[in-house]
C-alpha cells in the first residue's frame, strides 16, 4: 500500500474540477457502502474502504480520472452494482472507486446490423426489455439480470441461464469502447462479426474484472427473438438421477435447449421459504428446468414431448409444461431467487460457481456431499447444469466464530475436486480478492506470471483494481 499515493484535498480538487462537485464523494457512509459487493466481509483481513467515490458520467469523465491518477499513482477500482461474488468490487489499495451508475443509457438500436450499444452502468434486464419491444433477443441471462449492470456482467464474463445454447456474455459482446489506465480512449471490435485484425482484445477485456482498463462503452450481439417458449418442470427422487439424466436431453433427444437447470431439495425449500410459494412436487430430491424455444408450435410441441418420453423413461416423477407467462415467471422467480435466500437464511453463507466438464457433473456432486459432511456444513446446490457450472454453496444456520475456517478447509477441498474433474473454481463470478490465493489450484505459474505479464502491458503502474485474480507478486 505505502506504493501508492493518497487522495489528498489537492486531488479531491482536481476530481471535482474534472467530474464536477457532485459527482465525487467522501461521506464515510457512502464510501463504505460503495467498497463492498455480496461477498461477507469476513472472507478477509482488515478493512478496505476507498478514500473518495466518483460517478462518472461520460467516457471523457473516465479518461480524465484515469489520467490522473495514474500520474499520480493512486489506485481506481470500477465498480457496476454491488452485485458481485468475488470480491472484485473491494478496492483492496483504497484510492477511487469508480461508480457508473450515472452512464446507463441505451445509445442505439441497431436492427439492420442486430446491435445495442450500451453504457456500462445500465441495469441488464433494461437491455433485455429494449431488444424484446424490437422482436430481438439479448442472450445474456445472468439471474442477477434485474439488478445487475451489463458492465459488471462484461467484467465477470457473466453466464447465466441461456450458456448452454447462447454462451457466456462475450459470446454476445461484438465491440468495447474501452478507457487504458493512461487515460487512452481507444475502440476494439465493432458491428462486424468477423475480424482477425491483430488480436482479439475484445474477449481479453472480457472476463478481465477490471484490471484492463474501464469499459465505456458496448456493443452487445441480438437474435431474432423465438416466437415461443416453453418451460419444463421435471421433479427427479435425488440428486443422482437428475444430474445423470442431463446429458440425455442433448445425446438423445436431440434438443438443444435455452436452459437446463438444476435444484437440489434443499434449493426447493429454501426458494419456497423466501418467496412464500408452493411449488410442484416440492417433495421431490431435485428439480430440473429445461426451456425449450421455436416459432413454429407444432415442432416445439414436438420437441419437449421427445424431451418429457425420455424423462419418463429415466425416472422423473412427473413432467410439468409452463406454457404460459405467469407460470413460467413462477419457476424463474424461484430459481433466480436462490442466492438472495441462501444470505437470508443463513448466519454464515459462501456461495460458489464450479465449473467442470457436463459429464463430471455427477461425481463433482458426489464429492461435494463427502466434502460438506466432512466438514459439518449445509450444502445447497444449484445451478446451470446444461453446461457444467454448478452453484456449490456452503450454510451454516447459526453463528459459529469458526466459519470461516471451517469454508476455507472446505473450500480447499472443493476446489482440488474441481480441478481433479478437469474442471475450475469459478464458471462466471469471477477470481477477484475472494478466490485470488486460491488460483493456483487450477493455473500452473507459468500462467500465474503471463496474467501478470499481461497486467503490466496494459497498466504498468498497477492502478487499475490491483491486488486482484492473481496474488501480488513479491517485487
Amino acid at each position: 500500500m505505502d506504493n501508492y499515493a493518497k487522495v489528498t484535498p489537492e486531488i479531491l480538487t482536481a476530481l471535482e474540477s474534472v467530474v464536477g462537485v457532485r459527482n465525487v464523494s467522501t461521506d464515510r457512509e457512502k464510501r463504505e457502502v460503495y467498497s463492498y459487493d455480496e461477498v461477507n466481509r469476513g472472507y478477509w483481513d482488515g478493512e478496505y474502504v476507498a478514500e473518495v467515490v466518483v460517478f462518472p458520467e461520460s467516457p471523457e469523465h473516465v479518461a480524465a480520472v484515469l489520467a490522473l491518477a495514474n500520474e499520480r499513482r493512486i489506485p481506481v477500482t470500477p465498480r457496476g452494482a454491488g452485485t458481485g461474488l468475488s470480491g472484485g468490487a473491494v478496492p483492496l489499495h483504497r484510492g477511487i472507486v469508480l461508480s457508473f451508475e450515472k452512464m446507463n443509457r441505451i445509445l442505439e438500436l441497431d436492427t439492420d446490423n442486430l446491435t445495442i450499444t450500451v453504457e456500462p452502468g445500465i441495469v441488464t434486464a433494461e437491455i433485455t426489455k429494449a431488444a424484446r419491444a424490437a422482436g430481438l433477443l439479448y442472450a445474456g441471462d445472468p439471474c442477477s439480470g434485474d439488478a445487475s449492470f451489463i458492465g459488471g456482467n462484461v467484467a465477470e464474463n457473466a453466464g447465466g441461464n441461456k450458456v448452454v445454447k447462447y454462451g457466456s456474455t462475450g459470446a454476445s459482446v461484438l465491440a468495447l469502447e474501452a478507457v487504458l489506465p493512461d487515460g487512452s480512449v481507444t475502440w476494439f471490435g465493432g458491428k462486424r462479426r468477423k475480424d482477425v485484425t491483430g488480436y482479439d482484445f475484445v474477449h481479453l477485456l472480457v472476463g478481465s474484472e477490471g484490471t484492463l482498463a474501464v469499459v465505456t462503452k458496448i456493443v452487445l450481439k441480438l437474435l431474432p427473438l423465438p416466437a415461443r417458449v416453453v418451460d419444463l418442470l421435471i421433479p427427479f427422487p435425488d440428486t443422482e438421477s437428475a444430474v445423470s439424466f442431463v446429458p440425455r436431453i442433448l445425446r438423445e433427444a436431440k434438443v438443444v435447449p435455452s436452459s437446463i437447470e438444476f435444484m437440489d431439495r434443499t434449493s426447493i425449500l429454501l426458494a419456497q421459504r423466501y418467496l412464500n410459494i408452493r411449488l410442484p412436487h416440492d417433495d421431490a430430491g431435485a428439480h430440473l428446468i429445461v426451456q425449450l424455444e421455436g416459432n413454429d408450435p407444432k415442432m416445439l410441441a414436438d420437441e419437449y414431448e421427445r424431451v418429457g418420453d425420455l424423462c419418463f423413461a429415466h425416472g422423473a416423477l412427473e413432467v410439468f409444461v409452463a406454457d404460459n407467462r405467469n407460470v413460467r415467471d413462477k419457476l424463474w422467480k424461484a430459481r433466480k431467487c436462490l442466492a438472495e435466500a441462501i444470505m437470508a437464511f443463513s448466519a454464515h453463507s459462501c456461495l460458489e460457481d464450479i465449473a467442470v466438464p457436463s459429464s463430471a457433473v455427477p461425481e463433482l456432486m458426489r464429492r461435494t456431499a463427502a466434502i460438506t459432511d466432512r466438514w459439518g456444513i449445509e450444502g445447497v446446490h444449484f445451478g446451470h447444469i446444461g453446461d457444467g457450472n454448478m452453484h456449490i454453496n456452503f450454510m451454516l444456520p447459526e453463528k459459529r466464530s469458526d466459519w470461516h475456517d471451517l469454508f476455507c478447509g472446505a473450500l480447499r477441498e472443493l476446489y482440488a475436486a474441481a480441478r481433479d474433474l478437469g474442471g475450475t473454481i469459478s464458471g462466471e463470478h469471477g477470481i477477484g480478492l475472494k478466490r485470488r490465493d486460491y488460483i493456483t489450484t487450477v493455473l500452473d505459474p507459468a500462467q500465474v506470471e503471463l496474467i501478470r505479464r499481461v497486467k503490466r502491458a496494459f497498466d504498468p503502474n498497477n492502478i487499475l483494481n490491483p491486488g486482484k485474480i492473481v496474488p501480488e507478486a513479491l517485487s
